[in-house]
Protein backbone atom coordinates (compact mmCIF):
# COMPACT_ATOMS: atom_id res chain seq x y z
CA UNK A 1 0.00 0.00 0.00
CA UNK A 2 0.96 3.12 -0.74
CA UNK A 3 1.03 5.34 2.35
CA UNK A 4 -1.16 8.68 2.42
CA UNK A 5 -2.59 7.58 -0.78
CA UNK A 6 -5.66 9.42 -1.48
CA UNK A 7 -9.03 9.33 -2.77
CA UNK A 8 -10.23 12.81 -4.45
CA UNK A 9 -14.30 13.98 -4.51
CA UNK A 10 -14.90 16.68 -6.42
CA UNK A 11 -18.78 18.10 -6.84
CA UNK A 12 -19.39 18.58 -10.25
CA UNK A 13 -19.92 22.23 -11.43
CA UNK A 14 -22.91 24.14 -12.45
CA UNK A 15 -25.65 22.77 -14.76
CA UNK A 16 -27.22 24.28 -17.57
CA UNK A 17 -30.52 23.46 -15.61
CA UNK A 18 -28.87 26.18 -12.43
CA UNK A 19 -27.91 23.34 -10.18
CA UNK A 20 -27.13 26.11 -7.69
CA UNK A 21 -30.56 26.69 -7.13
CA UNK A 22 -32.87 23.79 -8.32
CA UNK A 23 -33.05 20.41 -7.01
CA UNK A 24 -31.78 18.41 -9.33
CA UNK A 25 -31.74 14.94 -7.92
CA UNK A 26 -32.06 12.14 -10.55
CA UNK A 27 -33.01 14.46 -13.69
CA UNK A 28 -29.96 14.55 -15.88
CA UNK A 29 -28.25 17.63 -17.02
CA UNK A 30 -25.55 18.94 -18.78
CA UNK A 31 -23.04 21.10 -17.51
CA UNK A 32 -23.04 24.68 -18.21
CA UNK A 33 -20.24 26.83 -19.56
CA UNK A 34 -19.63 27.93 -16.11
CA UNK A 35 -19.62 24.36 -14.74
CA UNK A 36 -17.10 22.94 -17.62
CA UNK A 37 -15.04 25.75 -16.31
CA UNK A 38 -15.47 24.99 -12.47
CA UNK A 39 -13.72 21.17 -13.74
CA UNK A 40 -11.54 22.94 -15.51
CA UNK A 41 -10.08 24.99 -12.34
CA UNK A 42 -10.57 21.99 -10.26
CA UNK A 43 -8.28 19.56 -12.36
CA UNK A 44 -5.68 22.51 -12.44
CA UNK A 45 -5.85 22.97 -8.41
CA UNK A 46 -5.67 19.09 -8.02
CA UNK A 47 -2.57 18.98 -10.41
CA UNK A 48 -1.48 22.24 -8.48
CA UNK A 49 -1.50 20.94 -4.85
CA UNK A 50 -0.95 17.55 -5.29
CA UNK A 51 1.85 17.19 -7.69
CA UNK A 52 0.31 17.00 -10.72
CA UNK A 53 -1.64 13.57 -9.42
CA UNK A 54 -2.03 10.96 -12.03
CA UNK A 55 -4.99 8.72 -11.05
CA UNK A 56 -4.77 5.03 -11.02
CA UNK A 57 -8.73 4.89 -10.66
CA UNK A 58 -11.10 7.42 -12.05
CA UNK A 59 -15.23 7.34 -10.76
CA UNK A 60 -18.15 9.25 -11.69
CA UNK A 61 -22.02 9.27 -11.05
CA UNK A 62 -24.07 7.73 -14.26
CA UNK A 63 -25.59 10.94 -14.50
CA UNK A 64 -24.16 13.66 -17.19
CA UNK A 65 -22.97 16.21 -14.99
CA UNK A 66 -20.60 14.17 -12.89
CA UNK A 67 -19.48 11.64 -16.27
CA UNK A 68 -18.76 15.03 -17.99
CA UNK A 69 -17.02 16.87 -14.90
CA UNK A 70 -15.00 13.47 -14.66
CA UNK A 71 -13.54 13.55 -17.76
CA UNK A 72 -12.70 17.58 -17.89
CA UNK A 73 -10.57 16.88 -14.35
CA UNK A 74 -9.00 13.95 -15.64
CA UNK A 75 -8.78 14.15 -19.06
CA UNK A 76 -10.82 12.83 -21.90
CA UNK A 77 -8.33 9.82 -22.60
CA UNK A 78 -9.13 8.51 -18.74
CA UNK A 79 -10.58 5.16 -18.33
CA UNK A 80 -13.64 5.98 -16.24
CA UNK A 81 -15.35 3.50 -14.02
CA UNK A 82 -19.37 4.43 -13.88
CA UNK A 83 -20.90 4.09 -10.58
CA UNK A 84 -24.67 3.48 -10.71
CA UNK A 85 -25.03 3.75 -6.62
CA UNK A 86 -23.50 7.10 -6.77
CA UNK A 87 -26.56 9.13 -8.44
CA UNK A 88 -28.11 11.56 -6.77
CA UNK A 89 -31.22 11.53 -4.56
CA UNK A 90 -34.39 11.01 -5.86
CA UNK A 91 -36.09 14.30 -4.91
CA UNK A 92 -39.41 13.11 -6.46
CA UNK A 93 -41.47 15.95 -7.09
CA UNK A 94 -39.28 18.69 -5.70
CA UNK A 95 -36.64 17.65 -8.65
CA UNK A 96 -36.13 20.40 -10.54
CA UNK A 97 -37.61 23.24 -8.23
CA UNK A 98 -36.03 26.08 -6.32
CA UNK A 99 -36.97 25.80 -2.50
CA UNK A 100 -39.23 28.96 -3.27
CA UNK A 101 -40.99 26.45 -5.96
CA UNK A 102 -41.66 23.98 -3.80
CA UNK A 103 -43.11 25.92 -0.92
CA UNK A 104 -45.22 27.59 -3.64
CA UNK A 105 -46.63 23.96 -5.35
CA UNK A 106 -46.31 21.79 -2.15
CA UNK A 107 -46.92 24.43 0.69
CA UNK A 108 -47.77 21.12 3.24
CA UNK A 109 -45.04 18.76 1.51
CA UNK A 110 -42.15 21.95 1.94
CA UNK A 111 -43.44 21.92 5.68
CA UNK A 112 -42.88 18.38 6.81
CA UNK A 113 -39.65 18.45 4.45
CA UNK A 114 -38.27 21.84 6.73
CA UNK A 115 -39.14 19.89 9.86
CA UNK A 116 -37.64 16.54 8.96
CA UNK A 117 -35.22 16.59 6.03
CA UNK A 118 -32.26 15.66 8.69
CA UNK A 119 -33.90 12.65 10.04
CA UNK A 120 -32.96 9.45 8.26
CA UNK A 121 -36.89 8.01 8.06
CA UNK A 122 -37.62 11.32 5.72
CA UNK A 123 -38.97 10.60 2.53
CA UNK A 124 -38.87 12.96 -0.58
CA UNK A 125 -43.01 12.73 -1.58
CA UNK A 126 -42.58 10.29 -4.53
CA UNK A 127 -38.96 9.66 -4.35
CA UNK A 128 -36.43 8.51 -2.49
CA UNK A 129 -35.68 8.14 1.86
CA UNK A 130 -32.66 9.39 3.60
CA UNK A 131 -32.33 6.04 4.80
CA UNK A 132 -32.21 4.26 1.32
CA UNK A 133 -30.07 6.97 -0.59
CA UNK A 134 -27.39 6.38 2.36
CA UNK A 135 -27.75 2.79 1.90
CA UNK A 136 -27.25 2.82 -1.86
CA UNK A 137 -24.13 5.24 -1.60
CA UNK A 138 -22.63 2.67 0.78
CA UNK A 139 -23.14 -0.02 -1.36
CA UNK A 140 -21.67 2.44 -4.16
CA UNK A 141 -18.22 2.77 -2.01
CA UNK A 142 -18.34 -1.16 -1.76
CA UNK A 143 -18.47 -1.43 -5.01
CA UNK A 144 -15.76 1.17 -5.59
CA UNK A 145 -13.55 -0.20 -2.64
CA UNK A 146 -13.42 -3.81 -4.44
CA UNK A 147 -11.90 -2.08 -7.86
CA UNK A 148 -9.46 0.42 -6.40
CA UNK A 149 -7.95 0.11 -3.03
CA UNK A 150 -5.19 2.91 -1.66
CA UNK A 151 -2.03 0.60 -2.73
CA UNK A 152 -3.13 1.59 -6.53
CA UNK A 153 -2.52 5.14 -5.72
CA UNK A 154 -4.58 8.07 -6.09
CA UNK A 155 -8.20 7.91 -6.80
CA UNK A 156 -10.69 10.59 -8.31
CA UNK A 157 -14.60 10.41 -7.78
CA UNK A 158 -16.44 12.73 -9.48
CA UNK A 159 -20.15 13.28 -8.13
CA UNK A 160 -22.85 15.02 -6.05
CA UNK A 161 -23.40 16.74 -3.20
CA UNK A 162 -25.59 14.36 -1.60
CA UNK A 163 -23.33 11.67 -2.34
CA UNK A 164 -19.74 12.91 -0.99
CA UNK A 165 -21.67 13.87 2.12
CA UNK A 166 -22.74 9.88 2.62
CA UNK A 167 -19.24 9.03 1.91
CA UNK A 168 -17.04 11.48 3.86
CA UNK A 169 -19.55 10.77 6.41
CA UNK A 170 -19.03 7.01 6.26
CA UNK A 171 -15.71 6.96 6.33
CA UNK A 172 -14.94 9.81 8.65
CA UNK A 173 -17.70 10.91 10.51
CA UNK A 174 -17.47 14.22 9.91
CA UNK A 175 -19.65 16.39 7.70
CA UNK A 176 -18.40 18.66 4.78
CA UNK A 177 -19.51 21.82 2.95
CA UNK A 178 -20.08 20.55 -0.76
CA UNK A 179 -20.36 23.44 -2.80
CA UNK A 180 -19.90 23.13 -6.68
CA UNK A 181 -16.85 22.39 -7.94
CA UNK A 182 -15.20 22.16 -4.92
CA UNK A 183 -12.93 19.25 -3.77
CA UNK A 184 -12.35 16.71 -0.78
CA UNK A 185 -9.72 14.97 0.21
CA UNK A 186 -9.07 11.43 2.08
CA UNK A 187 -6.02 9.92 3.14
CA UNK A 188 -5.67 6.41 3.78
CA UNK A 189 -2.63 5.06 5.56
CA UNK A 190 -1.27 1.61 6.08
CA UNK A 191 -3.70 0.27 8.88
CA UNK A 192 -7.27 1.69 6.68
CA UNK A 193 -7.49 4.86 9.16
CA UNK A 194 -8.72 7.58 6.64
CA UNK A 195 -9.08 11.36 7.34
CA UNK A 196 -9.95 14.85 5.61
CA UNK A 197 -6.90 16.06 4.29
CA UNK A 198 -6.21 19.88 3.12
CA UNK A 199 -9.80 20.24 1.52
CA UNK A 200 -10.00 22.95 -1.08
CA UNK A 201 -13.21 24.49 -1.07
CA UNK A 202 -15.13 26.88 -2.91
CA UNK A 203 -13.55 27.22 -6.06
CA UNK A 204 -16.60 27.98 -8.44
CA UNK A 205 -16.25 31.60 -7.76
CA UNK A 206 -20.10 31.79 -8.26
Amino acid sequence: MIRGSRLILVRHGETEGESSIRYHGRTDVALSELGRDQMRRAGRAIEKHHSGANFARVFSSPLVRASEGARIVAGASAPLVTINEFAEVHFGLFEGLTADEIRERYPDEFARWNANRLASSYTYPEGESRADFTNRVERGLERMLSVWTPRHGVALLVAHRGVIRAIVRKLTRREPVVELGSIQILRFDADWHVEMLDLLDHLNDT
